[in-house]
């Protein structure tokens, strides 16, 4: 067949399923047969898959459901619903109960924990003001949620008014919306699966279809809670069973490890016979005050963790080891494996991690092997069954080049004062391989996030030398685009806007997209907040002011050894700095803009030296920014307040401090400053 013939077939094709889906999950009206659905989907993944240059924004096979309407009001969570840590094994829980241990500076970690089923459903918050439900809306994106009270009205397991005089005048419940495998059944001929009926019911137009579906409620927490009169997690949970809300009746309350490895066993062997799907249990501390200590990341909790379920696994064999090489350089060892299921997601390539990984558990091509999808994500070989091992099998020889044909090593890590496992290339962006890799890294959602140019259009522009340079980006020439199988004067004008919007950008997702080593978002930020504006951070690529800089960098707290020494590589690459400077000509690069917390320590630099009895350096750090405070990482002139700890603080930074006549506080002044 002609790529004419194929491009308008897989348009065909692709225009039915949107339609399809739509009724699906929309309309709740099925236009066609289960099988029938089925045959022209595969048909479309079957094309993507030969054809990937086809695949405009996403996938048919990563699609669920129908897109988002926008007939729902977008109304912003009070707090936000974060996203969860997660740990798979007995170590991570150990060590998940060690940081809420440091973080608190608690010796004992026999912490009570509130476990509760993860369920696999929808997310959603309801408030309610003087018992009455006021507001419902779906987790969204964790800031914004949509407005879906009418929908969420239709579940018989939430309640409309809650009847008790003690309620608190603002009470935010959060839980799951789910429905059950023996209900699914019923109508599993129009959705994929239960979590998709519930997703789609809820986005109904007309809350009566919604109530033709039936949907049941789980709560499992809270959000704003005004006044706040519970001290406990099991607490609240136990009264939500008082206000007539559904709890999971299998939510318990452990304590310390043991306890927790019982009883998710125990869960995990009652998986099969459950109504509902669930892939883990959550546990969160129960004492709401620690809860309150230990707050959040950007990204979720420190007092929570969801312990997911052992990763399914599967039988393949190696057929072949490559290497692959990512936006850092550094070089993964992949097995390629005669394709299996795993976990319903058919896996022909698995991670060996590195070097070592394939010493250690002696990997060799044409072995019988163990594959698991960690995570349910990252499909991994776990372990090699030796038993059927060929006589003339052979170990695998690490190659000493990259595939640029540049020489790899491993680099000596500061911190721990050892190489690290991963070798790497360190030529850059003078490396092709590394260098698509960053154009992937620098068009992702959480750096550029340019809709419509994703990881397979960036290797489709970058065979046709539509892009090679970041700046090449903003400067691509879009009537040969609309030329181009796949595309058309429509998904081309779409990227043109998408690009355009993406010219304005802020300073420390910029810092961030370049993609420095060692610089993750968190690390962007602080640096941002240092630099505040693009002519500050472009004096880095000056050799003769870099120095100074990099010595500067020295007070961040955040920024230490190995950031520092990882900025003074980059930029001392002369091809990085020609790509940094093409690339900010082509940007509109917003100053670092920083929510100041207005308090007793606004516009104030503080810094802690040694440890304290009470709380620890970590927790320090974060009262001292919620009193609007600026915490450094050395003593300078910049510095008004050095906090010495008790148990063994600095003597030099504190003879430096009286040297510039910085005031000190001792850890019980400190604590009567802050009046706490």
């Amino acid at each position: 067949m002609k790529k004419e013939e194929i491009n308008k077939r897989y348009r065909k094709q692709k225009k039915l399923l949107d339609r399809y889906n739509h009724h699906y999950f929309n309309l709740d009206a099925p236009l066609i047969s289960d099988s029938k659905y089925d045959k022209i989907k595969s048909e479309v993944i079957e094309i993507e898959k030969n054809y990937p240059f086809l695949v405009e924004k996403k996938s048919v096979q990563d699609q669920v459901g129908a897109p988002v309407t926008k007939r729902f009001k977008k109304i912003k969570h009070s707090i936000p619903m974060l996203s969860l840590s997660n740990t798979f094994d007995t170590i991570g829980m150990n060590d998940f109960i060690s940081k809420v241990s440091n973080y608190l500076n608690i010796k004992n970690k026999n912490f009570s924990f509130s476990s509760e089923l993860k369920i696999d459903g929808i997310s959603a918050s309801l408030t309610y003001k003087k018992g009455i439900l006021i507001k419902g809306l779906s987790r969204g994106d964790g800031i914004t949620g949509e407005d879906i009270l009418e929908n969420l009205k239709t579940i018989k397991d939430i309640p409309k008014k809650i009847l008790d005089e003690y309620i608190p005048e603002i009470l935010e419940v959060r839980g799951e919306v789910y429905i059950g495998k023996k209900d699914f059944k019923k109508i599993k001929k129009n959705f994929a699966n239960p979590r998709n009926a519930a997703g789609g019911s809820l986005r109904q137009k007309d809350p009566k279809e919604t109530n033709k579906i039936p949907l049941k409620f789980f709560a499992y927490g809270f959000g704003v809670i005004n006044p706040m009169i519970y001290k406990k997690q099991s607490e609240f949970i136990s009264k939500l069973k008082d206000w007539g809300f559904n709890v999971n009746p299998l939510n318990t309350l452990v304590k310390g490890v043991e306890q927790i490895e019982r009883h998710h066993k125990k869960i995990e062997n009652m998986r099969p016979s459950l109504d509902y799907d669930i892939d883990g249990i959550v546990y969160k501390i129960d004492d709401l005050s620690l809860q309150k200590r230990l707050g959040s990341t950007s990204n979720s909790p420190r007092w929570a963790t969801a312990y997911k379920f052992s990763s399914e696994k599967a039988i393949s064999t190696i057929k072949d080891i490559i290497i692959q090489v990512g936006r850092t350089g550094a070089i993964t060892p992949v097995a390629k494996i005669e394709p299996v299921t795993v976990g319903g997601v058919i896996v022909s390539n698995a991670t060996l991690h590195n070097e070592d990984e394939i010493e250690r558990k002696d990997v060799r091509i044409g072995d019988t092997i163990v594959v698991q999808r960690a995570g349910d994500v990252i499909p991994q070989v776990v372990s090699v069954d030796l038993k059927k091992r060929k006589k003339n099998s052979k170990k695998y020889s690490f190659p000493n080049k990259c595939l640029c044909g540049g020489k790899i090593q491993k680099e000596f890590n500061a911190s721990t004062k050892k190489q690290d496992a991963v070798r790497r290339c360190n030529k850059g962006y003078d490396c092709s391989f590394t260098a698509k890799e960053k154009l992937k890294h620098i068009v992702s959602k959480e750096a550029f996030n340019i809709d419509g140019l994703g990881k397979k259009v960036i290797d489709q522009f970058w065979d046709l030398n539509l892009i090679k340079n970041p700046s090449d980006i903003f400067d691509l020439n879009f009537d040969k685009i609309k030329k181009l199988d796949g595309w058309g004067e429509l998904s081309t004008n779409n990227l043109k806007v998408a690009i355009e919007q993406a010219r304005n950008i802020s300073l420390n997702k910029f810092i961030y997209s370049i993609g420095i080593r060692h610089i993750g978002q968190e690390n962007a930020k602080i640096l941002g907040s240092f630099f505040k504006s693009i002519d500050q951070f472009q004096k880095l690529l000056n050799e003769n002011q870099r120095d100074e800089i990099l010595k500067n960098l020295n007070d961040l707290d955040g920024i230490g050894e190995t950031q520092i020494i990882s900025i003074k590589n980059f930029f001392n690459n002369s091809k990085n700095i020609e790509i940094i400077k093409n690339f900010i000509i082509k940007l509109n690069i917003q100053n670092f803009s920083e929510k100041n917390k207005k308090g007793k320590l606004s516009n104030i630099n503080i810094m802690f030296t040694g440890s304290f009895r009470k709380i620890s350096r970590s927790e320090a750090k974060a009262l001292a920014e919620n009193f609007g405070g600026k915490v450094l990482g050395s003593v300078s002139k910049k510095l008004d307040i050095l906090v010495v700890g008790n148990l063994k603080p600095t003597k030099k930074k504190i003879d430096r401090a009286k040297e510039l006549k910085i005031k000190i506080y001792s850890e019980d002044e400190w604590y009567n400053f802050l009046n706490i």
